[in-house]
Order: structure tokens, then C-alpha cells, then sequence
């Protein structure tokens, strides 16, 4: 029987790759998301990927959300903790909401989504959790200290938490991207990508969210069993850490 996979933020970008190479390699996915329903509809529509909507920054939403799944779909076996949002500022101008919100989505939904199936792959005796955080995590960035410090909060929950499965034959592990080619990226002025953010890039391109998949898949598989607590680097070179 497939295995099931959980990709929260998993119908779009970064998110929208991974579920669709899961998929692709055989596992039974399913995908949340948190507000825009259209897309989330159109993903299902073409990929037959089944959605659930929930706020994954809400603990008591996340573990009837993860039910939901589990009822629908069947116990998860593969947790891609990928929701994130960003609301930039330099810290001098920096509100409490804007921190507060970062850090609800980023940081808090590690607990609120990986807490509600976590006694399931102990008792299984298997588990795959992989967390999406950032370059900026480990680097910082000015005008993120928010977002900065979600991700690398994201880096000591899976140091730890591996520490804690791998005697159940469960691995947590965590991807740090560059600069991805999303939508969002890609909205970006195109003198400013050229001019200021490539120019950082060793390779010379912005990162595919294909090739950011295509990790999760190899991180979800049984061939990885050996690897956990660990960070995978992929943003072209831009910093060596």
C-alpha cells in the first residue's frame, strides 16, 4: 500500500513541485493549504491531488486538519512542513503583528502540524518529517530578522526532534533554499534580479522548485534512512555554510 505523504503549503510554488514529485514517486499525497481557494482548486483539478484547508499557525485547526487527512486518506507516513509567509521590515520599523504572524506560520506550525501525527509514525515504527526553511536561516537577511528567526528555528527543531525518532526509524531533516524560481521570486523587477540578486548566485541562475522536490523525494525514501538531523544546502552557491 502507498504511503501517505502530508505537504502543508502544498499547492503552490515550492510546495505545488513537492506534491507532484511525491505523487509521481508512488505516494498517496495530500496537500494543504491556507486561503486561496481558486488555486487550491485548479491544483486539485490537474494534479488529483485532494486539498485541505486549514491555518496551520492554529494548533487546534492543524490536529483536526491532520484527522481529516488521516480519515481521507490514511495514516501519514511523510510530513513536508513547507507553509511559510514573509512580512519584511527592518527591525526599527518592525510592528509586534509582523513578528507575531511570522513566527505563527513559520515556527509554531512545526509543533501544530509535526505534534499531531508523531505518536502514529512512533507507533508505526516510521516516519519522514522534512522541513522547508531558508538560506536565510542560516545566513540571516536584513530587512527579515522575522523571518530569519522563524528559519532558524525551523534548523534546532529538527536537530532535536531527530535526536528523538531515530530509535523509531524516524528521520527529520531540514532543506534550506536559495532563490527559487516562484511566482513570487519571479515577480520581482527583472534590473533588480539581474543587477543585485543573480550576481550573489555562483551558478547563475535562480533554483528550480523541481530540483528543491526532487530532495523531499529522496529525503522521503527509505534509500535515506541514514540521513537525519540534517540540513541539504541548494541555492546555487550563494552561501557556503
Amino acid at each position: 500500500m502507498a504511503r501517505v505523504a502530508l505537504v502543508t503549503g502544498g499547492t503552490r510554488g515550492i510546495g505545488g513541485a513537492i506534491s507532484n514529485a511525491l505523487k509521481a514517486a508512488g505516494y498517496q499525497v495530500a496537500a494543504n493549504y491556507a486561503g486561496n481557494d481558486e488555486a487550491a482548486q485548479a491544483f486539485k483539478a490537474e494534479t488529483g491531488i485532494p486539498v485541505f484547508k486549514w491555518d496551520v499557525g492554529d494548533y487546534d485547526a492543524s490536529a483536526a486538519g491532520v484527522a481529516k487527512v488521516e480519515a481521507d486518506v490514511g495514516p501519514i507516513d511523510v510530513l513536508v512542513n513547507n507553509a511559510g509567509i514573509t512580512r519584511d521590515g527592518f527591525f526599527h520599523k518592525m510592528t509586534k503583528d509582523q513578528w507575531q504572524a511570522v513566527i505563527r506560520t513559520n515556527l509554531d506550525s512545526l509543533f501544530n502540524v509535526t505534534r499531531p501525527v508523531w505518536e502514529g509514525m512512533r507507533n508505526r515504527s516510521f516516519g519522514r518529517v522534512v522541513v522547508i526553511s531558508s538560506i536565510n536561516g542560516q545566513k540571516g537577511q536584513m530587512g527579515q530578522v522575522n523571518y530569519s528567526a522563524s528559519k532558524a528555528g525551523d534548523l534546532g527543531f529538527v536537530k532535536a526532534l531527530a535526536q528523538e525518532g531515530a530509535a523509531k526509524n524516524i528521520t527529520v531533516n531540514a532543506i534550506c533554499p536559495g532563490y527559487i524560481g516562484t511566482e513570487m521570486v519571479k515577480a520581482i523587477d527583472e534590473n533588480v534580479l539581474k543587477t543585485r540578486i543573480l550576481p550573489q548566485i555562483p551558478v547563475g541562475r535562480l533554483g528550480e522548485p523541481e530540483e528543491i522536490a526532487r530532495i523531499v523525494v529522496f529525503l522521503a525514501s527509505d534509500e535515506a534512512g541514514f540521513i537525519t538531523g540534517s540540513t541539504i544546502a541548494a541555492n546555487g552557491g550563494q552561501a557556503m555554510i
